[in-house]
């Protein structure tokens, strides 16, 4: 799947979830069969913002494909499972990127 659809299909997402009860979020996503494969979601104000860089400062990156982000973020992946058998990679907080999938799952 190319980049360019993940990102769009995030922005998607990202336009209905509800960030009413997240104050700060800031996830790094790292799309390891894609290059450029690096966007982030950030919720900062209750507003959910998605941008094609790299971010810093954030609470966790995830790293997975780009099939089985898609599949993760359409609740067709369960978040543990996928760590479970290797499928999704944490660096950080794991109790954040688990706020991320459920953030764009609603």
């Amino acid at each position: 799947m190319k980049f360019e659809s993940v990102l769009s299909n995030v922005r998607k997402l990202a336009e209905k979830a509800d960030a009413s009860a997240v104050d700060f979020l800031a996830v790094q996503v790292n799309l390891t069969d894609c290059d450029p494969g690096v966007f982030y979601v950030e919720v900062k104000d209750h507003k959910v913002n998605v941008e094609p860089y790299d971010y810093h400062d954030r609470n966790c990156a995830i790293s997975m494909k780009s099939d089985d982000f898609n599949k993760l973020v359409n609740g067709k992946l369960d978040p543990v499972e996928a760590f479970t058998i290797g499928k999704l990679k944490v660096d950080g907080d794991i109790g954040k990127a688990l706020e991320f999938s459920e953030l764009l799952k609603k």
